[in-house]
C-alpha cells in the first residue's frame, strides 16, 4: 500500500471512529518493524537485524512531556545505549502539564467525539522521536490507576463530566474508591465477550482506533493490552484481537501482549498469555520484579521452560527497586535488572522514580555496561544456567554461557566462586567489568582445562567476569 494513502486512510478512520482500509490492499513490507527473530525467536529484531533491549525513563507516559524536556530524555537515553521505553497512554494529572484526549467544551464538560488535538500532536512527535533514534516504544493502551480513585473523579469517562452518556446510560458511577487491583471498575467489562456495554465501548474503540491511527505508521511499537491488570482475561484478549485486526486492515503486523498483577510467575493469571502464544506474540514478565534474590531468577528460568515448546520474547519493561521506592532498594533494582539480562530476556528496563532507578546516573552506568558486554558476547548467544559454577552461595554468582566460546558470570555483590572449565581446553581471556562505573578491564590470559577461580576485584562491587576466546 501506498504509504501516504496509509496516513489518510488511518486518519479518516480515526475521525469516524473506525479504520477505513480497501480490502483489496496490499500487505506492506513490515520487514524492518520490531518483530521476534526468526533465528531465535527468544529475541527482538528491528530494522531486519537482532537487538536487546534496554532502557530506562524518569515517567512512563514520557509523550504527555513537554517536546524539549521530553527531547533531552530521548538524547540522553540514546547517549547511554538505551533504546527500550515504556509508553503508558495515561492522561492522569500528577506533574500539571497531561493532556486529556478529548475535547473540553465551553460548559466545563468533555465531547468523547471530538479530540484534543493537542494531546495527539504530543503523541505523534513522541513516536516520530524515538523511531529517528532507533527506540522501540511498548505501549500499554489502558492503565487501571486512570480509571479509580482520585483520578476517575476528573476523569472525561466519568459520566459526570462528559455530554456523551450518563451514569444509567453508561452503567459508570461518578466515584470508585477501591484499588484498581479489585477489579470492581464495569469500565474494564464493556467488551462483548463480558457485559458487551456498547454506549462505552464505542467511544473506547474510537480512542484506540485514533490512538492506531498514529502508531500503525511506525516501525518501533510493541503493544501491550493493559497495565498490571487483574480483569478478566476476556478484557484483554478482545482488545489484542481488535489491535492486530485493524493492523491487518492496514497491511501491517504487530506484537502483542498482556501484563499481569500476580507477583508469582507460576500463577494461574499469567497461562493466559503463556498458553496462547497463537494470540501473545511476546511475554511480559515484570511483576518477577517484585522478587529477590535467588527466588527471582528461579520464577523466570521456571517460565522460559514453561515456554520452550513456543519460544518468546520476554520481556520486562519495569523493574523495581530505588533507595527512594517501596518495592526494594537501589541494590536490588541493579540485581533484578541483570539477573534478567542474563537470565535470558529479550528486553529490560528501569521503571521510574520512585519506586526505580529511571534514568539516573547508575542506570545510565548500567545501560552502558550493557554495550560494553554486547562487544565481548552477543546476549542471544548464550544460554543461562548455574551448573558450571562451584562453590557458590544463593545469589553469589550466576552464570549465561556458549560452551567453547563465551562465558559471563555476574557476581551481584562481590565474591568468589569456580568456573569449571575442564571440557573447555585451550587459550582464553578474562576481562572484568565494573558495572557501577561502566568500566572494562584489558583481557588477561586464561587456560581452559580446570576448575577457574573467579574472585570479584574489590569484595563488594558489581562484576561481570567475560571469558572468550582470544
Amino acid at each position: 500500500m501506498n504509504p501516504t494513502f496509509l496516513r489518510t486512510a488511518l486518519g479518516l478512520g480515526a475521525m469516524l471512529g473506525a479504520l477505513v482500509i480497501p480490502a483489496n490492499s496490499a500487505a506492506r513490507d513490515d520487514s524492518a518493524a520490531i518483530q521476534p527473530w526468526p533465528a531465535n525467536p527468544w529475541y527482538w529484531q528491528y530494522q531486519g537485524h537482532p537487538v536487546f533491549l534496554a532502557g530506562g525513563s524518569d515517567d512512563d507516559n514520557l509523550f504527555q512531556w513537554p517536546k524539549e524536556k521530553l527531547i533531552a530524555q530521548l538524547d540522553l537515553l540514546q547517549a547511554c545505549g538505551g533504546n527500550y521505553l515504556r509508553n503508558t497512554m495515561s492522561d492522569r494529572h500528577d506533574k500539571g502539564f497531561e493532556l486529556y484526549p478529548f475535547r473540553r467544551l465551553p460548559n466545563g464538560k468533555y465531547d468523547l467525539g471530538q479530540w484534543n488535538d493537542a494531546y495527539w500532536q504530543r503523541f505523534a512527535t513522541f513516536l516520530d522521536e524515538t523511531e529517528k533514534r532507533g527506540i522501540i516504544v511498548q505501549i500499554e493502551v489502558w492503565d487501571r490507576f486512570d480509571y479509580s480513585r482520585q483520578h476517575w473523579i476528573p476523569h472525561p469517562y466519568n459520566p459526570k463530566n462528559n455530554v456523551n452518556y450518563t451514569a444509567k446510560e453508561s452503567g459508570l458511577a461518578a466515584n470508585y474508591p477501591n484499588h484498581p487491583g479489585m477489579n470492581r471498575q464495569p469500565f474494564f467489562f464493556t467488551v462483548p465477550p463480558l457485559r458487551n456495554n456498547q454506549v462505552v465501548l464505542k467511544y473506547q474503540i474510537r480512542f484506540v482506533d485514533k490512538l492506531l491511527s498514529y502508531s500503525l505508521r511506525h516501525h518501533n511499537v510493541l503493544y501491550c493490552m493493559d497495565n498490571e491488570t487483574s480483569a478478566a482475561p476476556e478484557w484483554g484478549a478482545w482488545w489484542a484481537r481488535h489491535i492486530k485486526e485493524r493492523a491487518r486492515a492496514a497491511g501491517r503486523r504487530v506484537c502483542v501482549t498482556e501484563m499481569w498483577d500476580d507477583w508469582n510467575l507460576r500463577g494461574e493469571q499469567h497461562r493466559h498469555t503463556f498458553d496462547h502464544p497463537e494470540l501473545y506474540d511476546f511475554v511480559d514478565v515484570s511483576q518477577n520484579n517484585q522478587k529477590k534474590g535467588q527466588v527471582h531468577w528461579d520464577n523466570f528460568q521456571w517460565v522460559r521452560r514453561y515456554l520452550a515448546a513456543h519460544p518468546r520474547p520476554m520481556n520486562t519493561v519495569k523493574t523495581y527497586g530505588a533507595d527512594t521506592g517501596r518495592f526494594g532498594n537501589t541494590q536490588d533494582g541493579l540485581e533484578r535488572l541483570w539477573r534478567h539480562v542474563l537470565g535470558g530476556a529479550a528486553a529490560v528496563r528501569f521503571h521510574r522514580p520512585p519506586s526505580g532507578l529511571g534514568l539516573s546516573p547508575l542506570a545510565q552506568a548500567s545501560l552502558r555496561s550493557l554495550r560494553l558486554l554486547e562487544r565481548s558476547v552477543k546476549l542471544w548467544d548464550l544460554q543461562a544456567g548455574n551448573r558450571r559454577l562451584g562453590d557458590r552461595a544463593q545469589n553469589e554468582a550466576y552464570l549465561a554461557s556458549r560452551s567453547g566460546r563465551a562465558f559471563v558470570v555476574l557476581f551481584p555483590r562481590g565474591g568468589a566462586v569456580t568456573l569449571d572449565l575442564r571440557d573447555q581446553p585451550g587459550a582464553w581471556q578474562l576481562r572484568w567489568l565494573d558495572v557501577r562505573r561502566a568500566r572494562i578491564a584489558p583481557p588477561g590470559p586464561i587456560t581452559g582445562n580446570q576448575r577457574l577461580p573467579l574472585k570479584t576485584p574489590t569484595p563488594r562491587g558489581f562484576w561481570l567476569a567475560i571469558l572468550t576466546r582470544p
